[in-house]
């Protein structure tokens, strides 16, 4: 039976918003450190802070410095860190092999991290298009994205990253079979108490711009990611991807983008329990960054209003830019 709310003046619904104590005691959702992954991008070299235009604030990090931050994060209470390469065009081939190569800048980092750090958790991408000279998640043959062959060096990728001592596969590839078949890989390789984060319901989606300009892919990409990436259009399929990628051996899952799908979230957490996760992507930082440098908006109160939106929705934690600054405004 719905409960029945007492009429007026005997309900004033304003007094449990009297004062900041009484506030606090009736909050639903609560935000700190340990709901942010914070993503961060590699690059090589030594001692190289280079910043992204289309995200303020953000930088591509020599590995070097990408252990400083990993210690940061640490320190601040975040439990992960999740590496994106920037790859040299150079290494970028239509094989994608530098995608499973033990010395690539990902597998250097997430050993580089838990020598130096070794209680933060590293979590990897599982894609081909930071080593893809199209561009694509996928290998490209004669204008179509291939799903099986794809599939089979994702799961190379997947071991390269499990054996440099990567805590959490990130799988954002968006292939048909992938999860199951990394999963028994990685239990076929001694890889058993490694975690599967999947990317299950990513969206082909235009706020991924700045993303791409950050790990080199914009150039690079060959017409558009849609036959493999979802129709923002949809929601039931994104519950049937979820589904799937749970069955094949996922441990938690995730949204992508994040503010635009809160819909999915809120379903998908109540559908499955499942550990979910959403990635305030690229495009979304940087509207609330570059409108809080601007003075358009208060970018603190933004940003924390919308981590607290993921919560709200039914997220377990979030993958955001704004991990480092959040946490400090949080830990006071």
């Amino acid at each position: 039976m719905k409960p029945t709310i007492a009429a007026f003046p005997a309900t004033r619904l304003r007094r449990l918003r009297k004062s900041p104590a009484i506030r606090a005691m009736v909050s639903q959702n609560s935000l700190s450190p340990a709901d942010f992954i914070w993503p961060v991008f590699v690059r090589d070299g030594e001692g190289v802070v280079e910043p992204i235009a289309s995200m303020p604030g953000v930088n591509r990090l020599s590995v070097d410095k990408v252990v400083e931050a990993a210690r940061e994060a640490h320190a601040l209470g975040i439990p992960a860190i999740c590496l994106f390469p920037y790859t040299d065009p150079a290494l970028k081939t239509e094989d994608c092999a530098e995608a499973w190569n033990p010395e690539n800048l990902s597998n250097r980092a997430t050993r580089a991290i838990k020598d130096a750090v070794p209680d933060i958790a590293v979590m990897t991408d599982v894609a081909l298009d930071p080593y893809n000279i199209n561009g694509h998640d996928g290998f490209v043959e004669n204008g179509e994205i291939v799903n099986d062959r794809t599939v089979e060096a994702l799961v190379k990728q997947t071991l390269s990253q499990a054996a440099a001592g990567a805590d959490i596969i990130g799988p954002s590839d968006m292939m048909d079979g992938r999860i199951g078949a990394m999963r028994a890989a990685l239990e076929a390789e001694g890889h058993s108490n490694v975690l599967i984060l999947s990317y299950a319901a990513k969206y082909a989606s235009a706020f991924y711009g700045p993303f791409r300009d950050a790990v080199g892919a914009s150039g690079a990409l060959k017409g558009d990611k849609k036959t493999y990436q979802m129709d923002p259009a949809n929601s039931d399929e994104a519950l049937r991807l979820i589904e799937r990628d749970l069955s094949e051996g996922a441990d938690m899952v995730m949204v992508k983008p994040g503010m635009p799908y809160l819909d999915i979230c809120r379903r998908a957490k109540d559908a499955f329990g499942a550990p979910t996760f959403a990635y305030q992507v690229s495009g979304e930082y940087a509207m609330i960054a570059g409108a809080g440098e601007r003075g358009w908006v208060d970018g603190e109160k933004v940003m924390l209003e919308s981590l607290m939106a993921f919560k709200r929705a039914g997220c377990d934690g979030v993958l955001t830019y704004f991990a480092p600054a959040a946490s400090r405004l949080l830990n006071g």
